[in-house]
């Protein structure tokens, strides 16, 4: 059955067009003091893609320049760059009190045949033996701190299931990898479209805190944020069957993280690809030397 924040969730991407290549959408709150990252690219690519019509998007690569403010509408301006012959080419910028929050390239491809293979699946246990990850949140969720169990508090329309999942206070050194199932909390209508835009979404989900498990510390108690994000969408996909995201850490450098994932179906289709640098820091900063200025 249809939960309410999926009911939310949807409207949210429903975006109102107030021009050709104008739109507007409100924002949901999941429990932190700015918008997340994900619902402000999913509506970018719900923006661009309302622009274009017989093909899919193959690819996206979008920047995080500000926080975004959960009480004022988000202006989505799409520049139709290109309408060619195969693909399609569009700009989008998100856009609050006159400023730019995010900016967005995506391209869309006509469906035509090709050279076909990919990188297996991970082995991992069924979703079904696993524990809902906010189950295992509920459990600390009184020590954790404010700007974190804000999040836990409040429902979500996607279901998490990790593999192996490290206790939320641990500071327990692991190597950067992790094996997360998701899905929708709920069905969806045949619009594939709409199913890579929630795929935009929920993939800002779990990325980032991958580069700091190697460093025993505590993620939750990070200033942490989005800096970039890239999507390659491979082939067809349903938000609202289980998918396994599979991420990696190859380098945390610089106060910046740099994740990677793989996003399988359950029959082992790879159908998408991540990549994403965030900003990871000490909320006491790290260590500098005499003088040096944060």
């Amino acid at each position: 059955m249809t939960t309410a924040r999926l009911t939310e969730l949807l409207k949210i991407l429903d975006l109102e067009r107030i021009e050709d290549n104008l739109f507007r959408g409100d924002s949901r709150d999941v429990g932190a003091p700015q918008v997340f990252g994900g619902q402000v690219l999913g509506q970018a690519l719900v923006a661009a893609s309302r622009t274009v019509e017989g093909r899919q998007v193959h690819s996206l690569h979008a920047y995080f320049l500000r926080r975004g403010d959960l009480e004022v509408p988000i202006v989505f301006e799409v520049d139709r760059s290109r309408d060619g012959g195969s693909f399609t080419s569009r700009r989008v910028a998100a856009v609050q009190h006159g400023q730019p929050i995010l900016t967005m390239s995506a391209s869309f491809q006509v469906t035509e045949p090709g050279l076909d293979h990919q990188a297996a699946m991970p082995e991992a246990p069924p979703p079904e033996s696993l524990r809902d990850l906010r189950e295992i949140a509920a459990e600390v969720i009184e020590r954790m701190p404010d700007k974190a169990s804000g999040y836990f508090r409040s429902e979500g329309p996607f279901e998490f299931r990790g593999v192996n999942p490290a206790d939320y206070l641990t500071r327990e050194k692991r190597p950067p990898r992790k094996l997360i199932w998701f899905r929708l909390n709920g069905p969806l209508p045949e619009d594939q479209a709409l199913h890579r835009c929630l795929l935009a979404y929920v993939s800002d989900f779990h990325l980032l805190a991958t580069a700091t498990m190697p460093h025993g510390v505590n993620f939750l108690e990070l200033q942490a944020a989005s800096i970039d994000h890239a999507i390659w969408f491979h082939r067809d996909l349903r938000a609202d069957e289980w998918m396994l995201y599979a991420t990696d850490s190859p380098s945390a450098s610089g106060a910046r993280g740099f994740s990677r994932g793989s996003i399988y179906a359950r029959d082992g289709a790879l159908v998408a690809s991540v990549a994403q640098e965030g900003l990871i820091r000490e909320h006491g900063g790290w260590t500098r030397p005499a003088g040096q200025q944060v």
